[in-house]
């Protein structure tokens, strides 16, 4: 293992997990799409199975896709990733590299399988939420709380589940991919219970990437990328995938 396939699973899986998890928001949101108006619910499935077919195509990285999930894995006191590659600065600078890079990717190529739609008059901010949250009430000390809080849960009971076995630190690492499906299911309910107030990013390149996406292509009638706002999906998943990583030492036995 090295970590040139390390970047490359990474970039892989987490532009699947963006085509798949934007291209919902796409359907659902974006005028002349058959899937337009089908509902909250309907967003929050197709987000977890996005999670799911992200993590089964970088089975080799772990499954990280986040990089609350990586920096939470280096917060727990984990000597390794995956076998073979430790926790390290190099590995944690691939890791979190990748995880950008194939956000991007899957926000463009989720752009491209929906460019006739985004061609069409919609609303400014409908087209943005392709790609990035949004909070239903701006206060960012509490969309801040809220994304932490969220992403706390996922980093806890993902490495909570890799206890299971003890042979790594994420359960793509330890169930094969009934590992994927379980933090399918997780990311199902966090965006259902959860998810109310800020769009749960509870992933700094799931936002962050997409975002810059947003700003470069040519889409018609785009409006703001809203970067006044960008730093609290950030911000937030950081703080509570460290908060999980570092207590899961102590509340995970």
């Amino acid at each position: 293992m090295t970590l040139a396939t390390i970047f490359l699973s990474e970039v892989v899986g987490t532009a699947m997990l963006l085509l798949l998890g934007a291209g919902v928001v796409a359907n659902n949101l974006l005028p002349k799409s058959k899937g337009h108006g089908s509902g909250t619910l309907h967003i929050n499935w197709a987000w977890g199975l996005a999670v799911f077919a992200g993590v089964l195509v970088s089975y080799k990285s772990g499954g990280h896709l986040n990089p609350a999930v990586t920096l939470g894995i280096l917060a727990s006191g984990a000597k390794e990733f995956v076998p073979g590659i430790p926790v390290d600065a190099a590995s944690v600078a691939t890791y979190l590299s990748a995880e950008m890079v194939g956000a991007f990717i899957g926000a463009v190529l989720a752009w491209l399988a929906y460019k006739k739609q985004f061609d069409e008059d919609a609303p400014d901010g409908i087209k943005l939420a392709v790609f990035s949250t949004g909070p239903e009430i701006r206060d960012p000390v509490w969309n801040v709380i809220t994304e932490a809080i969220a992403t706390f849960v996922l980093v806890f009971v993902v490495l909570g589940a890799g206890k299971f076995t003890g042979a790594g630190a994420t359960p793509a690492a330890n169930l094969g991919w009934l590992g994927a499906l379980g933090v399918a299911l997780l990311v199902v309910g966090i965006g259902a219970s959860l998810g109310g107030p800020t769009g749960y990013a509870i992933n700094p390149a799931r936002d962050l990437g997409p975002r810059i996406a947003h700003a470069i292509l040519p889409i018609p009638n785009k409006g703001s990328s809203d970067w006044g706002y960008a730093w609290v999906p950030v911000v937030g998943p950081i703080i509570g995938g460290v908060l999980a990583g570092w207590s899961s030492g102590f509340l995970l036995p």
